[in-house]
């Protein structure tokens, strides 16, 4: 090992690179190696998302059409067939809690009864809609249809 040899361990040592924009003699001075006027050489520059040189980006070019109403309320549909399962299991008084208790809705979910199958059980169903045809089966079969 001699002085000429030595050198630091790999990985130890982090060059950032030159320091730009300190002076003519630095090497890097005068634009800072940023190139002559434009955005990208002005400081503050941030290319926007979606930025595509001054060409028309994508998500104008592209066409839009449909509607989105903000205020749509979106219902989970369940079964009278599922209703039916859970009163067979001795469920007889058939909430929301119920329904999320048993992995058929979720907690923050709107719940609608829906008249698919059919419900001989008399059960006690309370959430936050029916379809006419469900409220009927259910009465039909000595339950209560309440809304929340």
């Amino acid at each position: 090992m001699n002085l000429h040899s030595l050198k630091p361990a790999e990985g130890s040592v982090h060059r950032e690179g030159k320091r730009v924009g300190r002076g003519e003699g630095s090497g890097k001075g005068g634009t800072a190696a940023r190139g002559h006027k434009g955005a990208k050489s002005r400081s503050g520059y941030s290319k926007k998302i979606g930025f595509e040189g001054g060409q028309m980006p994508l998500q104008r070019r592209v066409p839009k059409f449909g509607f989105k109403n903000i205020n749509r309320k979106e219902y989970r549909g369940v079964g009278l067939d599922q209703l039916e399962a859970l009163a067979a299991s001795g469920q007889t008084d058939i909430t929301f809690e119920v329904l999320v208790a048993n992995g058929i809705a979720r907690k923050n979910d709107l719940v609608k009864i829906l008249a698919n199958g059919a419900v001989s059980s008399k059960v006690n169903v309370t959430v936050h809609k029916f379809t006419a045809s469900a409220k009927s089966a259910i009465e039909a079969a000595g339950g209560t249809a309440t809304e929340i």
